[in-house]
């Protein structure tokens, strides 16, 4: 019998990721799906490693493994290596990206822009933030994770935006669309990255379309 059991626990934990009886993996709270426990078991793993003063490039699946009380195959069913899973930390820690319309032009665009502004404000109140952000930079194959999966399709979206304003008369179509796009996100990019002492009011996105209107906007006969 005492075989048998063994062979179910194993079974347990290797088709649903589940702990044979006993292990240390807390039980997740009542009501709340397994697997979505675990997964926020591991993010705030390595939040609470990273905080602890842990660096990126220190980290080990073992590690948070055994910090979030799961298994190393919990974490490689849901990421393929470290990179995927810090990606997914700072994902986390970030404010969420607010839905567009996906059929307006420049509404869009100044949704997507008022997100980079928070996004902005969010990093600079937090400490741990602006040390990944750092950390990841000096981690090329983080850094290109990072880039790839949250950095381009924003960028898409933002082009895509802008293609939409112009095929609607908001915006002149004699120029270059990643031009305009470039225009639009620049001054944000700048505010919020390159000079972080810069101020973010709560008016930026508004003062800066309609600034850059001035040049780009269809002239009207």
């Amino acid at each position: 019998m005492q075989g048998q059991d063994g062979e179910r626990d194993r079974c347990a934990a290797r088709d649903g990721g589940e702990p044979p009886a006993g292990a240390a993996e807390p039980e997740p709270r009542r009501g709340r799906p397994r697997s979505a426990a675990a997964e926020r078991a591991i993010l705030d793993a390595v939040i609470a490693l990273l905080e602890a003063g842990e660096p990126l490039a220190g980290l080990s699946i073992e590690r948070i493994a055994r910090t979030a009380g799961v298994g190393k195959a919990t974490i490689y069913r849901r990421w393929s290596g470290k990179e995927e899973l810090f990606v997914d930390v700072v994902r986390d820690m970030e404010p969420t990206d607010p839905p567009v319309s996906g059929t307006a032009g420049l509404a869009d665009l100044r949704v997507m822009l008022e997100s980079m502004r928070t996004r902005g404000l969010a990093q600079r109140s937090s400490v741990l933030l602006v040390n990944i952000f750092a950390q990841m930079k000096s981690h090329p194959k983080l850094w290109q994770e990072y880039s790839g999966t949250v950095i381009a399709p924003r960028r898409v979206a933002m082009l895509e935006a802008v293609r939409r304003a112009v095929a609607a008369g908001e915006l002149r179509d004699d120029l270059d669309v990643e031009l305009i796009d470039d225009l639009f996100v620049g001054p944000m990019l700048v505010r919020t990255v390159h000079r972080p002492d810069a101020p973010l009011p709560d008016d930026l996105v508004d003062r800066v379309i309609a600034a850059l209107l001035g040049g780009l906007a269809p002239v009207r006969v």
